[in-house]
Order: C-alpha cells, then sequence, then structure tokens
C-alpha cells in the first residue's frame, strides 16, 4: 500500500480545519504546525508528526473516525490519532493510560500540551480561562508523568 506523504497529511489537516480558529482567535492550522514542529523537535518519527497534524482532526468533528480508518496511513499513525482523541465524558485518567499504552502517542500529547500553555497563546486569554487550562494541561501532565512545566 502507498501510505500518505507528510506534505499530504498536512495539506489534509491544514483542509479540514479551514475556517477554525483557536481560543486566542488564531487560526487552528497554527496550532497542528506548532505541535507537529514540536514532534520534530522533540525526535519524533514521521509517524508521530503525520499524527500530530492529525491529532484534533477526529476530536473536533473535522475528519471522522471512519476517514481516519479508510485513509492511507500506518496504522501506528491511526492508532496514535485515536488515543489522543479525547471521548466525550472520558475521564482524564483514562485518556492518559490510553495515550501512555499507545506507542508514539506520548511524544505526539507532550507537544500538543507544550504548545497548549505556551506563555504567548495563554496571554491573549481573559485570567479565568487562563487559570482553568493551566490547571487542566498541569494534570495531564501529571497524569502522563511529564514535567509539569512545558
Amino acid at each position: 500500500m502507498t501510505y500518505l506523504s507528510l506534505a499530504e497529511v498536512e495539506q489534509i489537516a491544514r483542509t479540514a480545519h479551514e475556517g477554525q480558529t483557536d481560543k486566542a482567535g488564531r487560526p487552528y492550522a497554527e496550532h497542528l504546525a506548532a505541535v507537529a514542529e514540536g514532534v520534530r523537535a522533540r525526535g519524533g518519527s514521521e509517524a508521530q508528526r503525520a499524527a500530530a497534524w492529525l491529532h484534533d482532526s477526529v476530536e473536533d468533528d473535522r475528519l471522522s473516525a471512519e476517514w481516519l480508518d479508510s485513509a492511507a496511513l500506518p496504522a501506528e499513525v491511526k492508532a496514535m490519532v485515536l488515543a489522543v482523541t479525547k471521548r466525550p465524558g472520558e475521564p482524564p485518567e483514562e485518556y492518559a493510560a490510553r495515550i501512555l499504552a499507545t506507542p508514539g502517542a506520548l511524544l505526539v500529547k507532550e507537544a500538543d500540551l507544550a504548545h497548549n500553555a505556551d506563555p504567548a497563546r495563554q496571554a491573549v486569554l481573559d485570567a479565568a480561562t487562563r487559570e482553568r487550562l493551566t490547571a487542566k494541561y498541569a494534570r495531564m501532565r501529571a497524569l502522563l508523568g511529564l514535567p509539569v512545566g512545558p
């Protein structure tokens, strides 16, 4: 089977998130690019970089789980994307356990959390949102066994 290239995965993710903005009002693709770069900078594989580009696509209903299942992607990429996809009502402990149980997923989530907690991104949020998210990200880092700081 011929798999999608990393450039093709990037384009699919950018197209899927077209028009979406993050909590700071920035184009969502900037977050995806930052997570993919964070994975690269941490020594991540091409498969992990592909998963980084797609990490929020199913969770945000931009791409369906059925699309992911049938996509020309290695099984390890699909597994990482599904591992980092939060499920409605899922306890953080179960979410963290799934990430830890999936080879390669921890690095993707680490890069995601690092960008989410970036002080420049947090600075534009109101104080209550910033405090809530800071606590949420610190708890997830602790559940994943990562240092509490970004």
